[in-house]
């Protein structure tokens, strides 16, 4: 996975972390669930403000 595969992310931290709300989440916190993700396999530093909100909404949509 990298980091443009939002929806599958959303998917795999909806999975992973089912109890967590993620409209609560900070980015520093996301980004930390992202990378422990075991499928995931992209360089850290490319992750950014605007991934991370695609990724924390593709989140909201899959939890709701």
């Amino acid at each position: 996975m990298k980091w443009t595969d939002t929806q599958r992310i959303a998917e795999e931290l909806y999975d992973a972390h089912p109890d967590t709300d993620p409209k609560t989440i900070r980015f520093t916190h996301l980004r930390e669930l992202v990378l422990a993700l075991p499928d995931f396999d992209d360089d850290p530093a490319r992750s950014g403000e605007r991934i991370l909100e695609a990724i924390q909404q593709a989140w909201i949509d899959e939890a709701e």
